[in-house]
């Protein structure tokens, strides 16, 4: 359970996981205290060496350090953002084989330290690795959560706000299902203050949108390397969410008892972690093609030697 610190530890100080530490700098943030580790112990340091020299100027005051696994013992969450990254040409499922191993030590680790949080997932294939951080972990599953398909939604939101000329906060869409390939936009309940966005663009823009959020990751990996601004904005909304017992609906990837998977999907989070998951209607198409990202990712969960 929360200890109430509003402390956090992120493991990995890569791209991904420097750029949510320097997201929650630059915002007023409910986080109190960031340790940072990675398995260069040097860069961690370095990385919370750099952050503490922006605190005189930024919105908020945090505590920032670099530690160990030892130091998550009294952490309310550890972000997991620690693993092979992917490459140009990869696939997110073409990870598994290395960061499922890289998985399991740091779990162990983690726990060992008296941990009893909650776990955000970032590192990829996130689903799957949200999955195995509950097995491993042993956690329930309310407190192991995956960042999902926030971002994904993130990015339908601005494509379709860029095609209607209104503010993607505006927007009220769902990308669910794994964070990947099979992933699937919820078009039927999209909308904006009310009105069916399904009213408002061709089916062939919508097919072009859907398209357009499943491969971008591939195109901004191709074009600078990483993707890391985005999921960290991202990652530093559902921490601030959880910290301030929002009860926001966000598609973040939880535990699914019916399929015994971890996928993306619109739920209520708060300080508990994942409240519920929403009871929503989609239409035959989409209840189709969800099925068919579940038995993905179940033949991922299954690929998994450890």
């Amino acid at each position: 359970m929360l200890m109430d610190n509003n402390k956090i530890m992120i493991v990995g100080t890569g791209n991904v996981g420097a750029s949510i530490a320097f997201a929650l700098v630059n915002q007023r943030t409910a986080v109190n205290e960031i340790i940072l580790t990675d398995i260069i112990a040097r860069d961690a340091e370095g990385e919370a060496m750099d952050l503490r020299d922006a605190l005189a100027v930024a919105p908020s005051f945090v505590k920032i350090k670099n530690g160990t696994y030892k130091d998550a013992k009294d952490c309310d969450i550890v972000v997991i953002t620690a693993g092979a990254a992917q490459k140009p040409g990869e696939t997110r499922m073409e990870l598994l084989a290395k960061n499922a191993n890289i998985l399991k030590g740091m779990i162990e680790q983690i726990m060992a330290s008296g941990f009893n949080g909650i776990f955000l997932v970032v590192t990829n294939p996130m689903d799957v690795l949200t999955y195995y951080t509950m097995k491993f972990s042993g956690l329930p599953a309310e407190r192991v959560i995956g960042s999902g398909t926030l971002l994904d939604s993130a990015r339908l939101r601005a494509r379709i706000a860029n095609y209607l000329n209104v503010n993607p906060k505006s927007v009220h869409a769902h990308q669910i299902g794994e964070h990947g390939d099979t992933e699937v936009t919820l078009w039927s309940l999209a909308d904006i203050g009310g009105q069916k966005i399904s009213t408002l663009l061709p089916a062939n823009v919508r097919r072009d949108i859907s398209e357009f959020v499943r491969n971008e990751a591939y195109d901004i990996i191709d074009k600078k390397g990483a993707t890391y601004y985005g999921i960290a904005t991202c990652v530093a909304q559902i921490l601030n969410c959880i910290f301030n017992d929002e009860m926001r609906v966000l598609p973040v990837s939880s535990y699914d008892y019916f399929s015994d998977t971890s996928f993306g999907f619109p739920s209520v989070v708060g300080r508990a972690g994942i409240i519920r998951r929403l009871d929503l209607r989609l239409s035959e198409h989409e209840g189709i093609e969800l099925q068919k990202s579940i038995n993905a990712l179940k033949q991922a969960i299954r690929t998994v030697k450890y």
